[in-house]
């Protein structure tokens, strides 16, 4: 599928957030007007991340501290993903390497995460962590308790450059104890995103996903068959595209080339 720059046909965006709006805590240059353009055209957008070191809370605030409205509705997160996982396997008693915010998600919904017999180790993007819970995690994997990990990306996006996200804890883990996780929610899983499709009466082919990523955004985008927008904002390079079995509809340098309609 290709796509034009004025995202002609196109009813819904679902956005990545580190990499594609902002890098860290410095929105990417363009990003403002796009959100504009996008409202002005009629476009619904949401706020689709991997990063499960932030509750659903946390990231509306972030946003909204950058002056971009966003509400609850709006922000899907893979712990929402980890956490349809978790109640569809029946659960409810983990040991959570992850971050208080993550943490609060879970508990919310019911899930034990300082199990002392858990079902699973879950696995997130852990800011906080701690030689502690590394131990605790390793302790438990060897006993034989699973692994399930929140998603895979290796690294996070910085103005500084990558650092390491769950995928590098989960390398860490593998080499500790040989433990592979048994399963991995969050991008580049189509029920991601395809929930929220069905559920707005839309068709794949009217919707696209807008990312920095070809291993989970661009990937996502291809087994959903939604149209993908491969920005260059973040991790993916040009040399990357290239070489990638993804295929997007679109490469540009980053959102602000994108003109919604009529431009």
């Amino acid at each position: 599928m290709t796509l034009e720059k004025t995202l002609a046909g196109i009813k819904a965006v679902f956005l990545d957030l580190d990499g594609t709006i902002y890098l860290g805590d410095t929105l990417i240059e363009g990003s403002l007007d796009f959100l504009s353009r996008l409202e002005e055209a009629g476009i619904r957008r949401f706020f689709l991340s991997n990063n499960s070191s932030r509750s659903v809370k946390q990231y509306v605030a972030k946003l909204h501290g950058m002056g971009i409205p966003a509400e609850a509705d709006d922000v899907l997160l893979s712990t929402h993903d980890l956490l349809a996982w978790l109640a569809d396997e029946g659960v409810s008693e983990t040991c959570l390497v992850g971050t208080d915010g993550m943490r609060e998600m879970l508990e919310e919904a019911g899930v034990s995460t300082a199990s002392a017999e858990p079902q699973y180790v879950v696995l997130g993007y852990d800011t906080e962590i701690t030689y502690e819970k590394l131990t605790r995690a390793s302790v438990l994997m060897h006993r034989g308790v699973p692994l399930v990990v929140s998603h895979p990306d290796m690294v996070c996006p910085s103005p500084d450059g990558g650092l390491p996200d769950t995928g590098a804890y989960m390398a860490l883990f593998e080499a500790t104890t040989g433990v592979k996780p048994t399963h991995i929610t969050g991008k580049p899983n189509a029920g991601m995103i395809l929930h929220k499709v069905e559920e707005l009466g839309l068709a794949p082919e009217e919707c696209a996903m807008v990312g920095d990523r070809l291993y989970t955004d661009m990937e996502m985008a291809d087994r959903a068959g939604v149209h993908g927008i491969l920005v260059l904002s973040g991790e993916a390079t040009r040399e990357d595209f290239e070489a990638a079995p993804q295929s997007p509809s679109l490469v540009v340098g980053s959102v602000a080339e994108l003109c919604c309609r009529g431009c």
